[in-house]
């Protein structure tokens, strides 16, 4: 990847901050070539300061570094969008962004990104850490019966309770995704896909 931080007098261009999960803008900063150069290197968003008149990694202070997932140039070559985790709020005045919005996004990436810590947390209260270590047969079981669930409703009239069968089928079934190794975005993906061999 190529820069042209020589179309700026400063040799600063513009860096976009983008939370990677949410796809929320957090922030605007400005890099030069060792900035950039420390960012790639270390997986954590490093400006240069102007007021500062250095190198600023973000969070380098109050510990909420944004470590980047991933790094592009655009069409020009002359402005970054980075892709991030942020470690907590973004803004100075501690608010998620720096135009004060909550960085919050679809639900259900938020929820896959939940039952992944859970799983990992080996808490024995999680209900998703107990039913994980359980194996996935009793995951695709518990799906099974969810699904069985959900036609049961089907054909009655309770609204709520048709609502709360399919949030618990796929509640499970991205439990199940998890525990083969994917995501809903590998399912959308395969779906795309099947539509656009029928166009």
């Amino acid at each position: 990847m190529e820069v042209n931080f020589l179309k700026y007098q400063d040799g600063l261009a513009p860096a976009i901050i983008q939370d990677s999960t949410t796809l929320k803008v957090l922030m605007l900063g400005f890099m030069n070539a060792e900035a950039l150069d420390k960012t790639i290197h270390e997986k954590r968003v490093t400006f240069y300061s102007r007021s500062k008149q250095r190198l600023w990694t973000k969070g380098e202070e109050s510990g909420n570094y944004l470590w980047v997932n991933e790094i592009k140039a655009d069409c020009d070559n002359d402005t970054l969008l980075i892709k991030v985790k942020p470690a907590g709020p973004v803004c100075h005045t501690g608010t998620d962004t720096c135009w004060s919005e909550a960085n919050t996004g679809p639900f259900i990436p938020y929820l896959e990104k939940i039952i992944e810590e859970r799983i990992h947390q080996n808490d024995g209260t999680s209900y998703v850490n107990t039913l994980f270590k359980k194996g996935i047969n009793k995951i695709a079981q518990k799906v099974g019966e969810e699904a069985v669930e959900l036609i049961i409703e089907a054909k009655d009239t309770d609204d709520k309770l048709f609502l709360n069968e399919a949030a618990d089928l796929l509640f499970h079934y991205l439990v199940l995704l998890r525990a083969k190794g994917y995501s809903l975005k590998n399912v959308e993906s395969v779906l795309k896909n099947r539509h656009l061999k029928s166009q």
